[in-house]
């Protein structure tokens, strides 16, 4: 190998032979002259309806394309209404409102893939309940919205036209954050379907959501409550929220949100009475105020145990049972128009992606408390008898004779 010349012997910059070849700035061609890029390739027509993307009907959740719980595609308004669809899950992966650890934009692929189970074409009724909800209702996944890097103003306005084109046809959206600043166009987009002031919200989270900026701010992952109240979209008064705790919000925020009638559960409630007693509050609470439900819910409510890969942790949270049972008696016995599970961040999970997991089953529940209300199952906290037990052991074992036992 030949030595490296020293410094002192390399040319210098003037005796460097010159470029000559290369134009000059003033002799390129402007922007306007270059030319035009292709445009993309038009998608061929097709037959409006679900498209099926996965090759077998049983096909296992760990093959195949990672659509949520194996579930047929669509793609326009038109393939929601030839496939006349009850629901459908959809993605937005948008992080650019968040204010401590990011990555909850690869929350929805997280979700989609992280299930064992697989869906579509297999019986897989609900053990709690014995409900399968895809034989009594037609889902889809409608992809994810669009989002602009950079453009929070663009990327909002985006996800309120793509929730928009769900519910305009009577679908109910089921939307896979992102972090929570997505709820703000999210559930504006249900209210202007259903009408400002007609749809209350449940809102499951460690944190109150309703700082007034976010350093400057109005779009935050701390603000879309505040923004949906201010805008007249969901009153103050239709806000139920569980599970706050830890140390935020600050005293003004608190003093705004008595003002503004939100209905608060914290912690602090749940441990005094139980998070059942507290549970049954909220759904009487739900609709108290308004005519449809949207549930938001904040995988940092469920304790960092539960719930390790989110952005803003805090201990002493809720339960994933606690979670899955609660959304899913809201769907069955109120009724929802819309949810959102937010604030999944993949980089920080843990184990099995037993975060995203977590947010997977919260969303199949309200699918499953959807099917029941379907089927007339909406009395409080129903279970199957046949999932319920008797209440003592049972045996198969013949009884043993008095004499065998040593009796006298």
């Amino acid at each position: 190998m030949s030595e490296r010349p020293k410094m002192s012997e390399r040319p210098k910059m003037s005796e460097r032979p010159e470029v000559s070849d290369r134009p000059e700035v003033s002799d390129r061609p402007k922007i306007s002259e270059r030319p035009e890029l292709p445009e993309s390739p038009q998608r061929p027509a097709r037959v409006p309806g679900p498209m099926y993307v996965n090759r077998t009907d049983r096909e296992l959740g760990v093959t195949g394309i990672q659509t949520f719980m194996k579930l047929p595609v669509c793609l326009t308004p038109a393939d929601l209404v030839a496939g006349q669809m009850d629901a459908a899950v959809c993605g937005v992966p948008w992080d650019g409102t968040v204010t401590a650890r990011s990555g909850t934009h690869l929350g929805p692929q997280a979700i989609r893939s992280c299930d064992y189970v697989g869906g579509y074409g297999a019986s897989l009724p609900h053990l709690d309940v014995r409900v399968d909800p895809l034989e009594h209702l037609k889902v889809c996944d409608y992809g994810d919205s669009d989002v602009l890097p950079g453009n929070t103003d663009g990327t909002f306005e985006a996800i309120r036209a793509f929730i928009a084109e769900i519910v305009g046809t009577g679908a109910i959206p089921l939307i896979m954050g992102g972090d929570h600043g997505i709820t703000w166009p999210t559930a504006t987009a249900v209210a202007d379907h259903y009408g400002h002031g007609k749809v209350g919200i449940v809102h499951f989270d460690a944190h109150a959501d309703t700082a007034p900026d976010m350093r400057g701010n109005l779009a935050g992952h701390g603000t879309p409550m505040r923004r949906l109240i201010e805008s007249g979209a969901v009153p103050g008064r239709n806000f139920v929220q569980v599970g706050l705790r830890g140390y935020w919000p600050p005293a003004d925020v608190l003093d705004w949100m008595e003002t503004n009638e939100l209905r608060t559960h914290f912690m602090a409630e749940i441990r005094r009475d139980g998070f059942d007693t507290v549970l049954e509050r909220a759904l009487d609470e739900a609709l108290d105020q308004a005519d449809h439900l949207y549930l938001s819910v904040d995988v940092d409510a469920c304790d960092p145990a539960f719930a390790p890969g989110t952005g803003t942790p805090e201990p002493g949270g809720l339960t994933s049972a606690e979670m899955l049972r609660a959304v899913r008696r809201l769907a069955a016995e109120v009724g929802v128009v819309g949810m959102d599970v937010v604030e999944v961040s993949p980089p920080y999970d843990s184990g099995n992606s037993i975060t995203a997991l977590l947010a997977h089953r919260c969303v199949r529940e309200v699918l499953v408390g959807t099917a029941m209300r379907r089927l007339g199952l909406t009395q409080p906290d129903y279970v199957d008898p046949r999932s319920a037990g008797t209440g003592s052991a049972r045996t198969y074992r013949e009884p043993r004779p008095d004499s065998a036992r040593g009796d006298a």
